[in-house]
């Protein structure tokens, strides 16, 4: 994982230059050459070698880009550093500098198969102190349900991270087995290295996919058809094409025709992952809570605890896993969301009236068994692609 940089120290020491770099940039804008010029003209009463000079290096410079091009050359710059919510872009008065995040590196003994243990459990403990101001107020403390971070609202705010609705989601969900992603953990694409998030980039560019942009369905299958003609050399098959249609629709939960650009951003991110990372490398990315999830998942599916579950059953968790809460069932007392998918043998799966007890033992016989590693190596991606906040599904499994 990258290393996070946004202790108190860290966050004054930005802040006073970003502010610096930011009034300076104002004062650009503010004033054009034109303005400049007249105004350095009263006050040093220029002489006609210093206009000639001036007109010299207008010339070098060329005339100004528009706003447009501007605009896309942050967003990509924005892009590429993982930044979410620029300083510009939210009132400067009050406000944290947001942390500069540094991207993971490989290491030699990434693709080496970890030692994730079945039977010896971890010990989940958070941070005592906020992330950011590094004070400790524990009625106000927001838990991360990805990693140990915990955080105040106030500080949350400061930073830009917390505004309008999204307060309220995280106060209710942040204490329950729902749980609340830090704006570290829930942005999948800051799992990516520099070599990673720069052939992203190129492909992005590639097919003229503006950052920041809502992408409709026709938009989202344009892009899938030059990915895969730009990799195959051929036109995208039907199947896939069907594919990239379901994956729409679970990135567009809300029905709303488009789907938002940080759940396109965080999809793309697990793909491209998917493809570069062997699944030894992926397994490294979990954290501690994410493999006490893992164990309570396997060990609800195991109900004769053999140390095997059928691949159906494996299957079950590819697709219930992580789910997020629907907005009315926040009250209830029973999360199924973050402890795993629901076992066969729960009175929760029992819907049509037949005994699981009696179907399971024939379903293990005739499916081919999975033990503990091979139900990671199989659930990996999907345990990393819920972590966003967002009710979107960022990797659809197969049916």
């Amino acid at each position: 994982m990258g290393v996070l940089m946004s202790r108190r120290q860290t966050v004054e020491r930005v802040q006073k230059v970003s502010l610096a770099v930011s009034a300076f940039k104002d004062g650009l804008r503010e004033q054009p050459s034109t303005r400049r010029r007249a105004e350095a003209g009263t006050a040093r009463q220029g002489t006609l070698e210093q206009e000639v000079q001036e007109g010299e290096e207008e010339a070098v410079a060329g005339p100004s880009q528009p706003e447009e091009s501007s605009a896309s050359k942050a967003a990509w710059e924005r892009l590429r550093d993982g930044r979410g919510v620029e300083p510009e872009e939210f009132d400067r008065a009050n406000r944290f500098t947001p942390p500069a995040f540094i991207r993971p590196k490989r290491e030699l003994h990434d693709d080496e198969p970890p030692d994730i243990s079945l039977e010896q459990r971890e010990q989940i403990v958070n941070d005592e102190m906020c992330e950011i101001c590094e004070v400790w107020t524990a009625e106000s403390l927001f838990p991360c349900r990805i990693c140990h971070r915990v955080y105040h609202d106030g500080c949350l705010r400061r930073m830009g991270y917390l505004q309008k609705d999204s307060a309220v989601e995280v106060t209710e969900t942040a204490h329950t087995e729902t749980g609340w992603s830090c704006y570290y953990c829930d942005n999948l694409n800051l799992l990516l290295t520099e070599e990673e998030m720069y052939s992203l980039m190129e492909t992005l560019k590639n097919c003229k996919i503006i950052p920041g942009v809502c992408l409709t369905l026709d938009d989202f299958l344009h892009y899938k058809h030059q990915v895969h003609k730009q990799q195959f050399e051929r036109t995208m098959p039907e199947a896939k094409e069907e594919q990239a249609a379901l994956q729409f629709n679970a990135l567009d939960p809300d029905k709303k025709g488009h789907i938002e650009w940080q759940d396109f951003l965080s999809h793309e991110s697990i793909q491209l992952l998917q493809k570069i990372r062997p699944q030894n490398a992926l397994l490294r990315l979990l954290t501690a809570k994410e493999r006490e999830r893992a164990r309570a998942a396997f060990l609800a599916l195991d109900q004769d605890n053999d140390g095997f579950i059928g691949e159906g059953e494996c299957r079950q968790a590819r697709h219930t896993w992580f789910r997020k809460h629907q907005k009315e069932m926040l009250s209830c007392n029973v999360s199924i969301s973050h402890v795993g998918p629901i076992s066969e043998g729960s009175p929760a799966s029992s819907r049509n009236g037949k005994s699981p007890e009696k179907i399971l033992p024939a379903t293990k016989q005739e499916e081919t068994s999975i033990d503990w590693p091979g139900f990671l190596r199989e659930n990996v991606a999907y345990i990393l692609a819920a972590r966003p906040n967002s009710a979107a599904l960022h990797l659809q499994p197969l049916a």
